[in-house]
């Protein structure tokens, strides 16, 4: 007999038997619930850790330690035995170099979930080295902010040798913000950056919304200026001399409410009934290709998104074998990483199209 979840995301039996258990840090969390329960799905010994006790009582985890970040010795203790680390708390200026460094001297693997720019930049700016003497992966923004776009941009260019430009432009048809949505945006004041002439400056403010003409079901809508931490992973491609992102107006005025409620569960695996396009559109010498995903509640799709990208690394199947700092999209190839996705998670989709002009 079939569960309405199963129905909702087909399990992948006993497949991951044997491998060592992943560390979730700040399980407890909205976006760290997801993540614990997609481990918990694919038979991965979860290791739940978090700063409240009471909190982790609530999540179902093989195992749950405490640990907070201002002390070295208990992050260690959490971390032992396991052979990746997930970190879902923000804001991410704060809690990712505590974690990471634990990481580096446990020798675990590091993902984590950031769409803080500043915190994905500081990441790959100072772990790199370190990561590569641990003989660790270092993967930051592996989640729909910043991981998600990065494959679509990858994806689109596959087979070219340079990008004009890469443009990203997210649509949400609502947005409940989590609390940590809310504390991150109270925390991160650094300006936002875009990819210009293959540097990052800082993103000037527009005056006017534009326009962007989404795949169904959004249609043509206003949008303004506001890159994540998709333009840091997508800087990390050489090929690419400039990136921006836009999103639509109608989330922004929500998430910027503090009468905004909180995300509703409507469905087995709770998720919300938020509908989300992350739509990429890359040009070269006059062509254009476009890759688009479209799928339900931003917070959990960032649960497959991330675990399946841990899962690989643990089984060796990155692109990438050596150490280091990476982004998602350098780790993997984007058509099978992206297909993987949309087989496990109902309402998961991506297409890709060239335009008229395209002739490779």
């Amino acid at each position: 007999m079939t569960s309405q979840t199963d129905d909702i995301l087909a399990p992948r039996g006993d497949h991951a038997k044997g491998l060592a258990a992943i560390a979730v840090y700040g399980a407890s969390g909205h976006t760290g619930r997801f993540v614990v329960a997609e481990l918990r799905r694919r038979n991965l010994p979860v290791i739940a850790i978090g700063r409240s006790a009471e909190k982790l009582e609530q999540v179902e985890a093989t195992e749950t330690r405490i640990a907070s970040l201002d002390d070295p010795a208990a992050l260690d203790r959490a971390l032992a035995g396991a052979s990746v680390v997930i970190n879902c708390a923000g804001p991410f200026l704060d809690t990712a170099q505590p974690v990471i460094e634990a990481a580096l001297r446990g020798g675990v693997h590091y993902l984590d979930v950031t769409a803080e720019q500043q915190a994905a930049r500081d990441t790959f700016a100072n772990f790199n080295a370190a990561a590569r003497s641990a003989g660790i992966k270092i993967v930051p923004a592996a989640s729909f902010y910043g991981g998600l776009a990065s494959l679509l941009a990858r994806a689109a260019m596959q087979g070219w040798h340079k990008a004009d430009h890469v443009r990203i432009a997210v649509a949400l048809d609502s947005w409940q913000p989590t609390q940590g949505t809310r504390i991150t945006g109270q925390r991160n004041t650094v300006p936002r950056v875009q990819l210009s002439d293959g540097a990052l400056v800082t993103l000037q403010p527009s005056a006017h919304p534009a326009k962007w003409d989404f795949p169904a079901p959004f249609g043509r809508q206003d949008v303004t200026p506001m890159p994540f931490s998709e333009i840091i992973a997508i800087a990390r491609d050489r090929r690419v001399g400039n990136a921006s992102s836009v999103m639509n107006l109608l989330p922004l005025t929500e998430v910027r409410d503090p009468r905004t409620p909180g995300p509703i569960a409507a469905d087995a695996l709770g998720r919300s009934s938020q509908t989300f396009v992350a739509d990429v559109v890359a040009e070269n010498d006059g062509r254009q290709r476009r890759a688009f995903a479209v799928g339900q509640d931003i917070y959990a799709i960032t649960a497959p998104i991330i675990v399946e990208a841990a899962e690989r690394i643990l089984r060796g199947h990155a692109q990438a074998s050596g150490s280091g700092a990476f982004a998602l999209s350098e780790l993997f190839e984007p058509h099978d990483f992206l297909d993987t996705i949309a087989a496990r998670y109902s309402g998961f989709k991506t297409h890709f199209s060239f335009n008229e002009a395209e002739n490779d």
